[in-house]
């Protein structure tokens, strides 16, 4: 009597522990990064210490550095609780590294309007030779192939997206294996799931989440803040701000703030490009550039350096990211590349230009700014005498003869402050 009285109670208990349990979600929207791969990893650790039935990554990312999405599928082959990758919402896209992604999760989902596909591996700013490109791909298949055939999902379908970039819809994705349900939202994703059994390395488990509540776990200011800045695009123009900065402050001693900016602006810059795939000949030709422009500011030369600058600037710009190394997104958009090239030409060739033509102009005072000036005779110069100039009186010398009282005379050089003049003849 007793054993029956408390299967009831369990049997009438169990829907409110059912009830009671925690699934946990994260948003991925954008590259595949470091900060990313971090994320995903701590995510996964604190909702494992915090007992999460599961945890489900919102997924949108049009790719990402192959490095991280290597990371990121070791941690969710590895994790200890079931991962589900949910590519939504509407429009969303799995593409690149984040086919790799979806098929590594325990569960993948779609929901309506989304697509998955294009895992084909290509190159930063220029075509990388056969071999390599050969290689890349290859190794690309064979991890492809390896994640699909763990998870039981269509392998040559897999192998295709990276071979010959082949993308699905949603539907498409459910009819041929690649995907295990299409849902419109969390909620109801959390409902078909329900009762699933999903193999993690410890063993079977049977997923519990119907009812179940949803806790939603952001990236912190600071995460947000590296994530931002490791997009090739920001770190290139963080590199351009630091150096012009930098370049500033040299030319102008005291002024502070663009030495403050310039250093800021450089070590966010070197941070990001620590986790990209940088070349150093392309840095190299940035700031070689940068030398050419401070020299043509010192040099005259006719604008030759500035041409030569803008040039290297141009080349290495385009070689900052190197190929053959990481998937889809990891470059520096064409556009800001020529955006860059050009508002840095016009500055130097015109800004820069401006300056030293004011820097090159007659002085206005002091003992040059007498030079030209006009001024009346006070005492007959002969050739010794007096003069007033800008309504001073100076001692001065006549160059073209005996001058009179009252005549009118312009000052052609000043030598132990007398004045050498020369007289005015009236047309």
């Amino acid at each position: 009597m007793k054993r029956c009285l408390s299967y009831c109670i369990l049997f009438f208990l169990l829907p409110v522990f059912v009830a009671a349990q925690k699934v946990v979600s994260i948003k991925i929207d954008g590259s595949i990064n470091p900060v990313t791969a971090d994320f995903i990893r701590n995510s996964i650790e604190r909702a494992h210490s915090e007992n999460a039935e599961c945890i489900i990554i919102q997924l949108n990312t049009p790719g990402g550095l192959l490095k991280s999405t290597r990371v990121i599928v070791s941690e969710i082959l590895e994790s200890p609780l079931p991962v589900i990758v949910f590519v939504s919402p509407g429009g969303a896209h799995a593409g690149s590294a984040g086919v790799f992604i979806t098929l590594a999760a325990h569960i993948a989902a779609m929901a309506p309007g989304t697509n998955i596909g294009a895992a084909h591996p290509v190159t930063m700013q220029a075509q990388m030779d056969t071999t390599m490109n050969e290689k890349a791909t290859n190794d690309a298949a064979a991890f492809i192939r390896s994640i699909a055939e763990k998870r039981h999902r269509n392998i040559e379908w897999a192998e295709r997206a990276v071979r010959r970039s082949y993308s699905y819809t949603e539907t498409e994705a459910f009819q041929d294996s690649v995907i295990d349900m299409i849902a419109k939202n969390e909620q109801e994703l959390l409902e078909m799931i329900n009762g699933k059994i999903v193999e993690l390395t410890s063993g079977k488990k049977a997923l519990q989440t119907s009812g179940a509540k949803i806790e939603t776990y952001e990236m912190s200011f600071l995460e947000k803040l590296l994530d931002i800045i490791s997009d090739p695009n920001i770190a290139y123009i963080l590199l351009l701000l630091g150096m012009y900065g930098i370049f500033f402050e040299l030319y102008n001693p005291g002024a502070i703030l663009p030495g403050i900016v310039g250093v800021i602006a450089l070590i966010l810059a070197f941070y990001s490009m620590h986790s990209l795939p940088v070349n150093y000949a392309g840095l190299a030709l940035i700031i070689f550039a940068i030398i050419l422009f401070i020299l043509e500011i010192k040099i005259v030369s006719h604008g030759l350096l500035a041409i030569g600058g803008i040039v290297s600037l141009l080349l290495g710009s385009m070689m900052l990211i190197k190929s053959g190394s990481s998937l889809e997104m990891t470059r520096i958009s064409r556009a800001v590349i020529i955006t860059a090239t050009a508002v840095t030409a016009l500055f130097f060739l015109f800004v820069v230009g401006l300056g030293l033509k004011a820097q090159r102009r007659k002085a206005v005072t002091g003992l040059e700014a007498m030079i030209g000036e006009t001024g009346e005779v006070l005492e007959m110069l002969a050739p010794g005498g007096t003069v007033r100039v800008q309504g001073e009186i100076w001692k001065a010398e006549s160059l073209g003869g005996t001058l009179q009282k009252g005549d009118k005379i312009r000052v052609k050089e000043m030598k132990n402050f007398t004045l050498y003049v020369e007289p005015i003849h009236n047309s």
